[in-house]
């Protein structure tokens, strides 16, 4: 679920550690969270897959000014910029976290409880425009506002009505905040972006309460429309802090 995506705790913890808002082991255990254990394979002048803290101390000396976050899906490549082979990587996965100074791309691959990231040429994707962003999302809110309140969780499977319960700690909790740097509104919007997509993964999996095809594929229109306006939001949020 993205709502607890390594690629959004990379990017907004590497952002926080090369405005100096932390230290690389700071920024390390914040991003490994509740994993198990991260590793960086591919990294220039280190042939051995490296440790988070080993990686990041890396890439800054690598030159790394900025780190950028990639929710692609089919149809809509959300920070990508290429070239070809990080762009179908990052689509398989449907995240990834772009460096700008080095020009990387970092594609996760989730093995249990740990991750291991693959190193690819990247460009850096154009910055995205956080106000119209968040007026997508808030605008998607309204749009799925009809069909998000018609379901009815007592006909979707029990394991959907226990995420719906989980879904509402999102943004919440200290592991689920952006890093230091990160304005308020970023902060509000990433939020309510995660929430958004969490909400529209456990509806997805269930009709709700259609009862007709027709009214099954506006209600899927509608859930796509939202989790599309709340990666790019989630994606805008998190973009680079601007350094006072």
């Amino acid at each position: 679920m993205l709502t607890t995506s390594a690629s959004v705790r990379f990017t907004v913890w590497t952002n926080a550690m090369l405005t100096g808002a932390c230290d690389p082991d700071t920024a390390a255990h914040r991003i490994l969270g509740d994993d198990v254990g991260h590793h960086v394979a591919g990294l220039a002048g280190h042939p051995d897959p490296a440790t988070l803290p080993v990686a990041l101390n890396l890439l800054r000396a690598a030159g790394t000014t900025q780190a950028h976050l990639a929710l692609p899906v089919p149809g809509d490549p959300i920070g990508l910029a290429g070239p070809p082979a990080f762009n179908e990587a990052a689509l398989e996965t449907g995240e990834a976290v772009v460096l700008t100074g080095p020009e990387i791309g970092l594609v996760p691959a989730y093995v249990g409880p740990s991750v291991q990231w693959s190193v690819l040429p990247a460009a850096s994707p154009v910055p995205a425009d956080f106000g119209e962003a968040d007026r997508g999302l808030r605008m998607a809110l309204i749009d799925a506002a009809e069909s998000l309140a018609a379901l009815e969780v007592a006909k979707w499977k029990p394991e959907v009505a226990d995420a719906l319960i989980d879904i509402r700690k999102i943004g919440r909790g200290d592991s689920d905040t952006l890093a230091p740097g990160y304005e308020p509104r970023a902060v509000k919007t990433a939020a309510t972006a995660r929430r958004c997509l969490a909400i529209a993964d456990a509806a997805l999996e269930d009709d709700g309460a259609a009862v007709t095809g027709a009214e099954a594929d506006a209600r899927r229109r509608a859930l796509l429309e939202l989790a599309a306006a709340a990666r790019r939001a989630l994606v805008a949020a998190c973009a680079p802090p601007v350094r006072a």
